[in-house]
């Protein structure tokens, strides 16, 4: 049965980011969508590093939610496929009652997860910075390929990083470590919902994947887990990505 899934970007990304992932679910006969957030809607990727849009480092979690859910609100009975921060948003979303169903890849960590110590580090010189809480943060070629596409070779992590690495809303990331508008309860989920972990992530570590999957396991809905073994952050989009599609894909069509 073709269904209407939503393909959610995470953090540093824009929606080209989905450019292989997509391709088997429209093989499959379905219909993507990749709705990307406020501020940065119909704008490429050089566009923005030249010039970020003003307030886009103060950009809420709540009103990137707010945004998609207005751009899925006209789909029926939609599924949610979000990766990093958009695994965040999808478990925000379905929270809301918005979808029919979740699949959170390797997503930043929902309220009530404490950060782990890989992902402290990560995340510190976004902590530090002055008035960071309302600065966009750039990653450098070296750093991205170092802490998020690290599973990829630094060819592609280059080719990757110049197509559609931007830099990302400082205030969303200390939401997230101060469970600021983060937070749900999983025992309004009445949609299914799948986890992903990959054991090589430098920025979400499977602690944090098993720590949101123990909090959304008291839903009464079904709560799925899947390990990719030797994925990074990128699992989306570096080598074997194919496999993660196609999981994905069979766990939905197996609803």
């Amino acid at each position: 049965m073709a269904r209407d899934i939503v393909l959610i970007h995470g953090a540093w990304m824009t929606t080209p980011s989905w450019d292989l992932f997509r391709q088997p679910f429209e093989a499959a006969g379905h219909r993507v969508h990749t709705p990307s957030w406020p501020l940065i809607e119909g704008l490429e990727a050089g566009r923005i590093n030249a010039a970020p849009p003003a307030g886009f480092g103060a950009l809420t979690v709540g009103r990137i939610v707010d945004h998609l859910s207005r751009a899925i609100a006209p789909l029926e009975a939609p599924v949610l496929v979000g990766h990093s921060f958009g695994g965040l948003f999808t478990q925000l979303l379905l929270d809301r009652g918005v979808g029919a169903a979740g699949v959170a890849l390797n997503p930043v960590l929902i309220g009530g997860v404490v950060p782990g110590p890989t992902t402290l580090g990560a995340a510190l010189p976004i902590f530090l910075r002055w008035n960071g809480w309302n600065r966009p943060y750039a990653f450098s070629r070296r750093r991205f390929h170092r802490r998020f596409a690290n599973g990829a070779s630094r060819a592609a992590s280059d080719e990757a990083f110049d197509r559609y690495v931007i830099p990302a809303p400082g205030r969303i990331f200390h939401q997230a470590a101060s469970w600021i508008g983060t937070g749900v309860d999983p025992r309004r989920r009445t949609a299914p919902l799948l986890i992903s972990e990959g054991d090589a992530d430098r920025l979400v570590t499977p602690y944090l994947s098993r720590a949101a999957f123990d909090i959304q396991r008291r839903s009464p809905a079904r709560t799925d887990y899947v390990a990719f073994p030797g994925r990074s952050h990128f699992l989306l989009a570096e080598p074997g990505w194919e496999t993660v599609a196609r999981t994905t894909i069979d766990w939905i069509e197996g609803l």
